[in-house]
């Protein structure tokens, strides 16, 4: 039996992505990107509540009690909760103009990790994915990159997955946790034709990969390690971006989508796409990891 998603928030986003949940506020951030949105859902309760960061969003990690952190259309900054003020950490794109930061998440050690792309989508290899240490350093790890998305880590910290969109693949890579060194790129997961392309994903406690699809309709459960397809999640919306295991048993799949670029037709057939909807999947999330920089006071 395929599971479908149900609306959970009519946010009607023209681009909602980063879902990301955080434990310990028990509350689900996530991000309208081209909206300028940094947004905050307390299931418990009910409401969402939405900052207005003045310029792109891509993604948003938890960071300290009152602050997360952002990869912005320009670089890395923190926000505050309570005075929803930006402190700018670093841009280390300053000098091209035609790019964005998208998805990104902390890995298992606390770095920030975050990718860009390029303003019009996928029309050239342009992007990066940097990784911002502790110690607020940014470093290059990958260029030649289209779509910078999804990235999780495997539980035994020895794995990174990662998603460049257009490729239409998971790749593998080895991972140092001491370091933050990747090496050995690899194919883990080949989407099949026909079923939109990979965008955001997240990771279960039994090591499986949940994948979002862009243009597919669902969200897929993978294998990582034989590739195989474990599960597919319907979601009533075309542009299905990100996914994010929350609630107080980690048991609820959150899942972002987007609007953009739909037509009438399209939306009319679709009229929740761009919100946030919710399945229970039967699978269980693990804690996300927050950054471990020390909070910046301006």
């Amino acid at each position: 039996m395929t599971l479908t998603a149900e609306l959970f928030v009519d946010s009607k986003s023209i681009l909602g992505e980063g879902p990301i949940w955080d434990n310990q506020k028990q509350v689900l951030f996530w991000v309208n990107i081209q909206a300028n949105e940094v947004l905050i859902t307390d299931p418990a309760g009910g409401e969402t509540r939405t900052i207005d960061v003045g310029q792109m969003v891509g993604t948003v990690v938890p960071h300290t009690e009152n602050s997360v952190m952002l990869a912005l259309q320009e670089g890395f900054a923190q926000l505050d909760l309570d005075s929803e003020a930006l402190t700018f950490i670093h841009d280390p794109e300053a000098d091209i103009d035609t790019n964005r930061f998208n998805d990104g998440k902390c890995d298992p050690a606390g770095r920030f990790w975050a990718g860009t792309m390029g303003f019009s989508g996928p029309s050239g290899a342009h992007g990066s994915l940097y990784r911002m240490d502790s110690d607020y350093s940014v470093h290059k790890i990958l260029e030649d990159v289209t779509t910078s998305n999804g990235i999780v880590w495997s539980h035994d910290k020895t794995t990174m997955y990662y998603i460049d969109t257009p490729l239409g693949r998971v790749d593998a890579f080895d991972y140092d946790d001491a370091s933050g060194d990747i090496c050995n790129r690899r194919t883990a997961i080949t989407i099949p034709d026909g079923q939109g392309f990979p965008d955001g994903m997240t990771i279960d406690a039994d090591g499986n990969l949940w994948v979002a699809h862009w243009g597919g309709h669902r969200i897929s459960c993978w294998d990582p390690v034989r590739a195989e397809l474990v599960e597919t999640i319907r979601v009533p919306a075309p542009q299905v971006t990100a996914c994010a295991f929350g609630g107080p048993n980690l048991d609820q799949l959150y899942i972002t989508t987007a609007r953009n670029g739909l037509d009438d037709a399209t939306l009319a057939e679709y009229p929740h796409a761009g919100s946030l909807f919710v399945v229970t999947p039967g699978a269980r999330g693990v804690p996300s990891f927050a950054f471990n920089g020390e909070r910046r006071t301006g």
